[in-house]
Parts: structure tokens; C-alpha cells; sequence
């Protein structure tokens, strides 16, 4: 029997307060970078409080993981929403470099609260099939925040920089507090505890939710997809200045990405139905690994930008199918740690993949990176084609009826 679910209309408040809280953190993170320079923060800086901003929340990932799956998810979204605007907010007053770090840890760690209260709200409240377009339009909310916060922190922040980046943090701070406008009854009663063939006292232990079959492939494909997203934005400023493509144009290209992922994400059921979920994850992440080889290439800035809206259309699906795949393939009870452990990917590859890129580039030119990224693509769509595994039926077996043995036909 397909397990009753509640009215869409929580999916579509959590994806307006993810937009928010996500553009929040997508406008702050550059003006941290421009607040560290006013206060005379050199590269290496600057690379410090960034890697503070992705290590500080590994350490709480598998524990709110535990906590969500043998509890209410909810209150992880207002929490990680005040952390959001605390750490935005704190920003944009600190004085000091190392204040500046911790502040920056603060808001990474709301980030990860409402990122794992979200995500397991999805998975609790979504039917099987409903599972893949969900996760679908929960990751809109992340590209809508990614698209419009860049361009908003770069319109506030010029001249003056000290002064102009605490403004935008601040700004971004009361960015992250509209979202609380959206959380209400986010959570439904039915799915606000875990579901009846789950046994709350039990703790699946790390490793066994890791050494389930599925559970690998979907942590390294959202890791590879995240890292190319991160370099792709990192490094094709510096592509454009080796190649004489001025900022102004850069900041298109990087926005037709993002716009190309969130059209991808609109259409990610039909995808689903005409090609199925393996081979789409298999034949987006080949695409894509071939796009991110192709960037390497002195190609002019309008075959850059078909490349870049092909490229963001192929990784829009790693993501969300990254979810269900962890999601199926965890164990019952374990599902939001499963999840943290996902996420608990994405932060080592948003740490990994730049201080590899960095090193690359630095021996073998700014094109290089790209190269690699193309590679990570490859093995993820490797371990794409593996088959998930299937979950048997929640529903009991019938009981045959006892037939006496004198009973004669």
C-alpha cells in the first residue's frame, strides 16, 4: 500500500525558506572574504576562515543526524536560522581576523542544522515515488539562493570595503530571518516520529550505514557534483583573466549556470520517466565530466557559455537523485544520519577539492583544475551504474489461516 502523505504545500513553504536562508549564506560568504581583506587578511587568510566555515560543523553532522532520526526535525530549521543571521550579523562587527573565523564557523553550522532538518523532513514526509521530484524542487531553493546572493553582496559591496561588507553581511543577516516567515507547520504530526517498523533505541552504527551497498556511491557522486560546482565558481575568474573575458562577463556565465541547474530541477521527473534514475545519474555525470574538460580549452566566450549552461544543466541532477539514492539505500532508523554523512562528504570535498585544485593549477596552469574535476565526474558516474539495492515491502506478510487436520474436502 502507498504510504499516505501530507499536501505539497509544506514542500513549497520549505523550498521559499531554504531560498532565503541559502541566499543568505550565498551573499555572506563573499563579504567574509572582502570584510577579511578590509582587516588586512592576506590568501592564505582568506583560505583559513573559508576551510573554518566547511570544518567546523563535521564535527556536529553525525550527531544531529542521531538526533533527527529518533525525533522531530522541525526545530532544527529555527535553529539553524538563528546561527545563520548570529553568524552574518556577528560578521559584520568583528574586528579581529580570528573573530571573524569563528563567526564564519557559526553561520557554516545553521547552515548544516537547516540543511539536515530540511532534508529529512523530505525524506519523512514524501511517498517512494515522490521521493526523486521532492528532493527535485527542495534543491531549487538552494540554486535560487546561489544565483541571487552573489549578485546582491556585489551590489553593495564597492569603495569602501570595510564599510560596505559589514553592510552586507548585516543585510544578509535580515535576508536569513525572512525565512522564518515560512517554517510554520513545516512538519507534519505524522511523520514527526519515526515510523512504526523502526526501533528508536537503536543506533546503527557509522560505519554499517557506510558499508551499506548504495550508501557510498550517493555520498561520492553529490561530493563530486558539489566540488565541481565550488571550483567551477572559484577558478573561472581566474580562466577569464588568463583569457582576457572581462568580471562583468564572468558573472553571467556563472549565473547561466546556476539558472540551467534550477531549469534542470524543474523537469527532473520527466527526465526520470523517459530515462530512468541510474542511467540519468550515468549519462548527466559523463556530460558533465566531458563539459568540465571542454572549459580547459581556449574556446571563444560564446561556446564558453554554451558549455557552462550544458554543464550546469547535468549537475543540477546530482544532487537531489544523491539524496534519494542515501535515502533507499540507508537503514529505516538511520536515514537522517545517513544524510549527515552525506553532507558530511560535501564539506571534506568543499575542503579537498580546492587545496587539490590549487595545488594542480599551480603546477600545471589555472585550466588544470578542470581536468581533475572531469576525472571525479568519471568515477562518479562509474559508481552511478552500480544497481541500487531493493528495500522490501514495509507492509506485513498475510498469515496463511490454520487449516485443521481432520478438515476434509
Amino acid at each position: 500500500m502507498r504510504p499516505s502523505t501530507p499536501g505539497r504545500a509544506w514542500l513549497l513553504r520549505l523550498v521559499i525558506a531554504f531560498s532565503f536562508a541559502q541566499g543568505a549564506v550565498s551573499m555572506a560568504r563573499p563579504a567574509v572574504s572582502y570584510r577579511a581583506l578590509s582587516l588586512g587578511a592576506d590568501e592564505r587568510a582568506i583560505g583559513v576562515i573559508a576551510g573554518v566555515y566547511a570544518l567546523l560543523p563535521l564535527f556536529a553532522a553525525v550527531p544531529l543526524g542521531r538526533r533527527t532520526d529518533h525525533g522531530r526535525c522541525a526545530p532544527l530549521l529555527p535553529i539553524g536560522v538563528v546561527l545563520i543571521a548570529g553568524g552574518c550579523a556577528l560578521s559584520g562587527t568583528a574586528g579581529s581576523l580570528g573573530a571573524l573565523a569563528a563567526w564564519s564557523g557559526l553561520m557554516g553550522l545553521g547552515h548544516l542544522c537547516f540543511v539536515i532538518g530540511a532534508q529529512s523532513i523530505v525524506a519523512r514526509q514524501s511517498a517512494p515515488d515522490e521521493q526523486d521530484r521532492n528532493f527535485g524542487h527542495f534543491t531549487i531553493g538552494a540554486s535560487l539562493g546561489q544565483l541571487v546572493g552573489p549578485i546582491a553582496a556585489g551590489s553593495l559591496i564597492g569603495g569602501d570595503m570595510g564599510r560596505t561588507s559589514a553592510l552586507a553581511l548585516l543585510v544578509s543577516a535580515g535576508v536569513a530571518a525572512v525565512s522564518f516567515t515560512s517554517l510554520w507547520r513545516i512538519e507534519h504530526a505524522r511523520s514527526a516520529a519515526p515510523r512504526a517498523g523502526a526501533v528508536a533505541s537503536e543506533k546503527v552504527p557509522v560505519l554499517g550505514i557506510l558499508r551499506t551497498r548504495g550508501v557510498p556511491a550517493g555520498i561520492f557522486i553529490s561530493l563530486a557534483v558539489l566540488s565541481a560546482t565550488d571550483i567551477l565558481t572559484a577558478y573561472l575568474p581566474v580562466v577569464g583573466e588568463h583569457r582576457g573575458i572581462a568580471p562583468a562577463t564572468v558573472g553571467v556565465l556563472l549565473s547561466l549556470r546556476a539558472a540551467a541547474t534550477i531549469a534542470c530541477r524543474l523537469v527532473m521527473t520527466p527526465l526520470i520517466n523517459l530515462l530512468g534514475r541510474t542511467a540519468l545519474i550515468v549519462v548527466t555525470c559523463l556530460l558533465a565530466a566531458l563539459l568540465c574538460a571542454g572549459v580547459a580549452l581556449p574556446v571563444p566566450v560564446w561556446g564558453l557559455a554554451v558549455m557552462l549552461g550544458l554543464l550546469g544543466f547535468c549537475l543540477g541532477v546530482g544532487q537531489p537523485l544523491s539524496m534519494t539514492t542515501v535515502v533507499r539505500a540507508a537503514p529505516e532508523g538511520a536515514r537522517s544520519t545517513a544524510l549527515a554523512l552525506r553532507l558530511t562528504g560535501n564539506r571534506l570535498g568543499q575542503v579537498a577539492a580546492p587545496a587539490g585544485a590549487g595545488l594542480i593549477a599551480g603546477v600545471a596552469g589555472v585550466a588544470a583544475p578542470f581536468v581533475m574535476l572531469g576525472g571525479l565526474l568519471l568515477v562518479a558516474a562509474g559508481l552511478g551504474l552500480r544497481r541500487e539495492p531493493t528495500r522490501p515491502s514495509p507492509d506485513p506478510p498475510v498469515p496463511t489461516p490454520l487449516v485443521p487436520k481432520n478438515y476434509q474436502r
